[in-house]
Order: structure tokens, then C-alpha cells, then sequence
């Protein structure tokens, strides 16, 4: 049996068959024919979001949209390594080159890798995943942290952000590791890694206070692997109340009473990484039901008490992200513990944590 049939297999016994399914399917018809896939149809393209998308198709089987995706980021990515922060087909919406939207490539080509095995198409894309994280390192303090952004007019933002920069360490983690499968080791990449998990853990005060009222700030730190376990069970209870809402989910914002579903697939996947697989199921079955009656498909988000849906928008990286908690609880791709603790004391050859 190929690793098509193998992954269809697995998600047809789980228990959110039709659920994820109908996720990916959302993914699949708003793809555009170049490979790009946009937020919504008619919406923007953000290249994080985007690698999210890719991941939720590796997850559902559908390889060849993957790697057509991964083909339009790498015709999309300047010659610097950098990627603009969002696009309308091929015109750049926005020319800020983000760090974050610029190396998350890497993420989602080792999680193909990991699926599929296909190295022919890793060798392909490496360049792209090798310019990116060039790209980022450029831009890292010489403590660790990393600069969120270049200006269209090539000015350096120092600004740094704990969410931003804790995906990049992410993103570094899988560039080390298809480095290591390609036989292409970087000792500045092992550095640049090293040093910036240092300051997720101890110099948190170099990140943007403000941006703590969003609810990724708070679980970032733990779903990249920067933090511990004990660390990161100590950080997940002592916000758990600031955010999330019981029995509904994770608030974007922590003063809004609006829950979004992407934030509650990533806690999931948070507590997942830390190997709290009981009440990461808990939360994920909290939002099962809050998806469209036509189509399946997940909503972006909703206020309370009112239980309005807002936006009405059904974005591609929601769907994904949702796909992408669901591997994790119920394994149903080689994939599914790409985030875990586990994983990465096994892979991370530069560095264990404990």
C-alpha cells in the first residue's frame, strides 16, 4: 500500500473521519491552479498561513497540491531569502519581509518529508528552505532574539516578537534536520538555534509586552519546543484562565469575547507537545461542532455569549490547523508528533532539552 492509500486508511478509522475530510476539502477547492492558496477565495495570501494550508493537504494525501504550493512559494520567494508578508496572486500586497512568514517553509517541507519520505522533492525545494532561514539569521541579535522584519524600504524593524520568534526557532529546528538528511549540517544554524532558544526561555523581556494579550504569545513558547516541560506546564496554568473558556475554547485576545478556532487547534497541539494528551482532546472536542451545516467546513471564530460566527470568512489555515490537531490526537500520518517533546529529544542532535 502506497502513503497515499496508508494516510486515506488512517483517517477513515478515526474517530473525525468526515470532519477533517471535509477540512481538507475546503484547502483543496479554494487552491489556486498556479499553487497558491489564498486565506479565502477572493482574499490574500500570507505565506505562514499558506504553509499551514500545505500541511493540512500532507495530512489528507493530496502530495501533489502540496509540492504545486511549495512551488509557488519558492517562485514567490526574492533573492535575499525573504518572502513579502502577503500577496494577491503574484502582486505583493504587502512588502514587509517578516522573518516568521520567511522561514516557516521549513516547517512544512520537513513535515512532508517525514510523510512521504520524498526526498527527490526536498532536494528541490532545499534551496528555498536554506535561503529563508539564511534570511532570518541575518536578522538575529546578537543575544539571540530575532528582528521581526524588513521594511519595503529595506530598514530593519528590531522590533521582536515572542510568537514570531518562537516559530522561527521551528523553523530552524526542521531546516537543521533536512540539513542533517541531505547531508549538509550548519553549525551556524546550530548556533543561531541555541541562542535564540536561550532567550525564548530566559530573556523573555526583549519581546513586545504589548502583544501578550494575544493568546499565541502565551502558547507559542511551548508549541515551538523552546521551553522545558516544566516550564511549560507551569506557563500553560498560569494563563489558562486568562484565555481560555471552558467548555467553548481559546480566546484570540485575552479582553475579547471572541473564541477562534485556529488558537484552539494550536493549544491543542501545545498540550499535546508536552504530552497532556487528555485535555488536549478535551479542548479539540470543545470545537468539533462549530462548522458550517453545508459544506462541514470549520468557522474562523465566534463572540459569546451571542454565539455569533465572526468573520464568516472559511479560511484555509483554520481548516488546517484544525487537520493538523486532529494527526496529532488520533495518528493518522507519520507526521502526527512533528510538534512533541519526544520527537525532538530524538532529532534535535545539537541540543536536548530535558
Amino acid at each position: 500500500m502506497n502513503i497515499q492509500a496508508q494516510v486515506r486508511t488512517a483517517i477513515k478509522k478515526s474517530p473525525v473521519n468526515a470532519i477533517i475530510s471535509a477540512a481538507a476539502e475546503n484547502i483543496k477547492k479554494t487552491q489556486k491552479s498556479t499553487g497558491e492558496i489564498p486565506w479565502a477565495v477572493g482574499e490574500k495570501t500570507d505565506p505562514w498561513d499558506m504553509v499551514e494550508s500545505i500541511m493540512g493537504l500532507n495530512i489528507t494525501g493530496y502530495f501533489e497540491e502540496s509540492k504545486k504550493a511549495f512551488r509557488w512559494l519558492k517562485k514567490m520567494q526574492l533573492s535575499d531569502g525573504s518572502l513579502y508578508a502577503s500577496y494577491v496572486g503574484y502582486a505583493p500586497e504587502d512588502k514587509t519581509k517578516d522573518t516568521n512568514m520567511s522561514s516557516y517553509i521549513a516547517v512544512g517541507a520537513l513535515h512532508y518529508y517525514i510523510i512521504t519520505k520524498d526526498i527527490d522533492f526536498i532536494k528541490e525545494i532545499w534551496p528555498a528552505v536554506k535561503k529563508g532561514i539564511d534570511f532570518v539569521i541575518s536578522l538575529q541579535a546578537e543575544d539571540g532574539e530575532i528582528y521581526w522584519a524588513k521594511s519595503p524600504e529595506g530598514i530593519t524593524d528590531k522590533m521582536c516578537l515572542l510568537t514570531g520568534s518562537s516559530s522561527v526557532y521551528m523553523s530552524i529546528k526542521c531546516a537543521l534536520y533536512l540539513a542533517r538528511e541531505l547531508g549538509r549540517r550548519n553549525h551556524l544554524w546550530e548556533e543561531a538555534a541555541v541562542k535564540l532558544e536561550n532567550t525564548l526561555r530566559n530573556r523573555r523581556h526583549v519581546f513586545n509586552v504589548a502583544k501578550s494579550r494575544y493568546s499565541m504569545d502565551w502558547f507559542y513558547p511551548v508549541l515551538s519546543g523552546a521551553l522545558s516541560v516544566a516550564e511549560s506546564e507551569k506557563r500553560i496554568e498560569k494563563y489558562w484562565k486568562k484565555f481560555v473558556v471552558e467548555g467553548m475554547g481559546v480566546r484570540c485576545v485575552s479582553e475579547n469575547p471572541w473564541v477562534t478556532m485556529a488558537e484552539t487547534c494550536e493549544l491543542v497541539l501545545a498540550l499535546y507537545s508536552i504530552g497532556d494528551i487528555n485535555k488536549a482532546e478535551i479542548v479539540y472536542n470543545w470545537i468539533l461542532d462549530r462548522r458550517y451545516d453545508d459544506d462541514g467546513s470549520f468557522w474562523c471564530g465566534f463572540t459569546f455569549p451571542d454565539m455569533v460566527i465572526w468573520p464568516e470568512e472559511r479560511l484555509t489555515w483554520t481548516n488546517a490547523v484544525a487537520i493538523m490537531a486532529a494527526d496529532a490526537l488520533y495518528d493518522i500520518t507519520p507526521a502526527s508528533n512533528i510538534f512533541s517533546r519526544n520527537f525532538w529529544k530524538i532529532n534535535s542532535y545539537w541540543k536536548h532539552l530535558n
